[in-house]
């Protein structure tokens, strides 16, 4: 997906306001507390990652980013304060923010974060089916904020923070090692937050080399030309050793390779945010060569023609994969599909 931004000052001082709602509102970022007798001076940079990952650089004055949206994706927010003083707000905590402190969350579960002044903050958005590598089992995250003076959330707020400096300058690939990495901090700042191991991680789960294949696999999906070989050449390893790894699993890089594709394109066609793109586009933008043998592949996992899937999900049914047609291995990086979800927070 290509960038986008948008600023204020392209609109007259007395649709600033509104502008600016309606831009946030495309972010899944609902404001309240914004005067229309003040019009807003902001502005926001959006990228969105190889992965899926969700990168919004946020400028802006005294106002509350809460509220919920229906319709989208289970996924994990993140927020990092660059610049100003914010407060994070849930039913159970009120805590201050400090610059390069960051908010997170899953989508589903009400928060607010109140900018106390003026401030710039980058914005993360992560789809779980891109975290499940790591998390491979539904645990209970709640609302929080981890503190980025130290340990591994300090890495993590550098990172966070490096990116918010050169987001404008990069390009969709060089994001890519930003994906990377991002996943693996946060996974690992997430169990240290109070999901256990044996929460997060399945014991028969693969092993930890099989889960990097697998991630790199994850970002190269777009690649029509993705070969065992080229993801061999990108892990330093034989292809013998990858098609080893994913026997181990009872797998094999094709069919692993092919179930990813279409859980990407499931997502996209149950997603608002791709209700505008053909079918035809989800499926090339997911690396598939031709939209008809993409229909029988996806009828023949999912029960539905990919038409017949997106016509459901508008309509509010929930269809899920039939057990057989899934491999264990497929099964547990799948992402979990949510119907509702509250701001990134």
């Amino acid at each position: 997906m290509k960038a986008w931004s948008f600023s204020t000052e392209s609109h007259p001082r007395a649709e600033r306001a509104e502008a600016w709602r309606e831009a946030m509102s495309r972010l899944g970022l609902p404001i309240e507390g914004l005067s229309d007798a003040e019009p807003a001076a902001a502005q926001v940079v959006c990228l969105t990652s190889p992965l899926g990952i969700e990168f919004a650089l946020v400028e802006a004055g005294a106002q509350t980013i809460s509220g919920r949206l229906s319709g989208q994706p289970a996924a994990v927010w993140l927020a990092v304060l660059l610049h100003g003083e914010a407060t994070l707000v849930t039913e159970e905590l009120a805590v201050s923010v400090a610059t390069g402190d960051i908010a997170f969350g899953p989508t589903g579960q009400a928060a607010a974060l109140r900018l106390d002044t003026r401030s710039r903050l980058l914005f993360v958005r992560a789809p779980r089916v891109a975290l499940d590598h790591r998390l491979i089992r539904p645990f209970n995250l709640r609302v929080g904020w981890l503190d980025g003076s130290k340990g591994v959330p300090r890495i993590l707020s550098d990172l966070l923070r490096g990116t918010a400096e050169e987001l404008e300058n990069l390009s969709v690939d060089q994001l890519r090692p930003v994906d990377l990495a991002l996943t693996e901090f946060l996974a690992q700042c997430l169990i240290e937050q109070g999901a256990g191991s044996s929460d997060v991680f399945d014991p028969s789960a693969p092993t930890a080399h099989l889960q990097r294949l697998c991630q790199t696999i994850e970002t190269l999906l777009p690649d029509a030309e993705l070969s065992l070989r080229r993801v061999a050449d990108e892990e330093g390893v034989s292809p013998r050793y990858v098609q080893k790894l994913f026997a181990s699993a009872n797998e094999t890089f094709s069919h692993y390779l092919r179930s990813r594709r279409l859980e990407r394109c499931r997502i996209d066609l149950a997603s608002p945010q791709h209700a505008r793109l053909s079918i035809s586009e989800i499926c090339f933008r997911w690396g598939f060569n031709g939209s008809a043998h993409f229909s029988r592949a996806f009828r023949e996992q999912y029960g539905l023609s990919p038409r017949e899937f997106r016509h459901a999900s508008e309509d509010g049914a929930a269809v899920d994969p039939p057990p057989a047609q899934t491999s264990k291995l497929s099964a547990q990086v799948s992402g979990m599909h949510a119907s509702s979800s509250s701001f990134r927070g």
